[in-house]
C-alpha cells in the first residue's frame, strides 16, 4: 500500500494552515485505507520547520533545501514534489489549492503520468481507491470522482479543520536536481485600493445574481452604507470585471468575520465559504434553495434578492429615522 504524501506551503517563514488541513485529511484517508502518511517541506533554510511540520501531524517528512528553492518557481518545486513522490512510494499527493497549488499540481501529474483532480473539498478513501468532491457549475452540482492508481488531488483551504495533534516522525533530506530553465525574479504586490473588508463589522456581499455590474451601487451599495458597513462580492463578479479584487471574499480574495454577513445572489461555492463562514451571524438571500449558502446561513430567504434587499434596506434607513 503507497503513502500519502502532503506537500507544506511556506508563507513569510512558516508553514501556512491550511497545509496542517491536508494533514488531517491525509491522516483520516490513511486510516480508513490502510496508508501512512509523509510530508515534504521545499524552500530554502526549511530544517527547522521540517521538523515541526513532521511532529505536527504529517510523519516522515522528505526535505529538499536548497537556495534554488528560496523562492517558488514551478519548475524547482515540481521537480522536487515528483522526486519526493517517486522516494515515498506515494499513491496520492495532497497539495493546497491556492495559486501557487494550482500552479503546480498539474505539471506533478504530468510528469509523473498519474490522475489529477482539483478543487476538491471532500475525500474519502475505499482501499486502494480514493473519491474525492468537487463543487461545478458556480457551485450548484457536487461532482464525485474516484480515482484508481497514483492521483495528485488540490484541496480547497478551509475545507477541513486544520490537524491539532502530534505525531512521531522523522525528517529524511532530499538531493534533486533542480536545475530550471526559469528562474524567480520579484514578488510584485499590487496597491491597495482602500477596501478592507477584514475591518469590516458588516459586510454585504453580492454574487453573480446580481445580474449586472451596475446594480451594485444601486442595490448593494445602499444597504452597505444603510448598515454602517462595507460592500463585498464573489469571485465570478471579480472574474467578470464588474468590480476590481479587493472586494472578492473568498478563498483567492479576503477573508473576513465580521459580526455581519449577508450574501444576495452568491450560491455558495467552496472558495466564498471558506473567506466567511467565520461571520458572527450570516443571512443568504437566493432564489435557489438548494444553494450551498444556506449551509451555513444562520438565516436563509430564498426569494428575488431585488425585492429583499431594497426592502431591507428601507426598513434599516426607517428605523434610524
Amino acid at each position: 500500500m503507497g503513502t500519502i504524501l502532503v506537500v507544506a506551503e511556506i508563507s513569510k517563514g512558516a508553514i501556512r494552515e491550511a497545509s496542517y488541513e491536508l494533514v488531517a485529511i491525509a491522516r483520516e484517508l490513511a486510516s480508513a485505507g490502510g496508508h501512512e502518511v509523509n510530508g515534504l517541506v521545499i524552500g530554502s533554510g526549511v530544517g527547522d520547520l521540517a521538523k515541526t511540520f513532521a511532529g505536527k501531524g504529517a510523519g516522515k517528512t522528505y526535505v529538499v533545501d536548497s537556495a534554488a528553492a528560496a523562492n517558488y518557481n514551478p519548475e524547482v518545486h515540481g521537480k522536487a514534489i515528483k522526486a519526493a513522490a517517486k522516494a515515498a512510494n506515494a499513491s496520492l499527493v495532497l497539495i493546497s489549492n491556492t495559486p501557487t497549488g494550482w500552479d503546480v499540481a498539474p505539471r506533478v501529474a504530468a510528469g509523473l503520468d498519474c490522475a489529477f483532480v482539483s478543487d476538491c473539498f471532500k475525500a474519502s478513501a475505499a482501499g486502494a481507491d480514493f473519491n474525492f468532491v468537487r463543487r461545478v457549475f458556480n457551485g450548484k452540482l457536487d461532482a464525485e470522482i474516484s480515482s484508481t492508481g497514483q492521483t495528485v488531488a488540490t484541496i480547497q483551504p478551509g475545507a477541513v479543520s486544520a490537524f491539532a495533534g502530534t505525531s512521531d516522525g522523522a525528517t529524511e533530506a532530499l538531493s534533486v536536481d533542480l536545475g530550471a530553465k526559469s528562474k524567480f525574479v520579484e514578488i510584485k504586490i499590487a496597491q491597495s485600493t482602500g477596501v478592507d473588508l477584514t475591518k469590516a463589522d458588516v459586510i454585504v456581499s453580492g454574487g453573480r445574481g446580481v445580474g449586472a455590474p451596475e446594480k451594485f451601487p444601486e442595490v448593494i451599495q445602499p444597504l452597505a452604507d444603510a448598515l454602517g458597513g462595507a460592500m463585498g462580492a464573489s469571485r465570478p463578479v471579480v472574474d467578470a470585471g464588474w468590480l476590481d479584487h479587493p472586494y472578492q471574499v473568498g478563498s483567492s480574495g479576503q477573508v473576513v468575520a465580521p459580526k455581519l454577513y449577508i450574501a444576495a445572489g452568491i450560491s455558495g461555492a467552496i472558495q466564498h465559504l471558506v473567506g466567511m463562514k467565520a461571520s458572527n451571524f450570516i443571512i443568504a438571500i437566493n432564489k435557489d434553495p438548494d444553494a450551498p449558502i444556506f449551509e451555513v446561513a444562520n438565516i436563509g430567504v430564498v426569494a428575488d434578492l431585488f425585492e429583499i434587499v431594497p426592502a431591507l434596506t428601507a426598513a434599516v434607513k426607517a428605523a434610524k429615522g
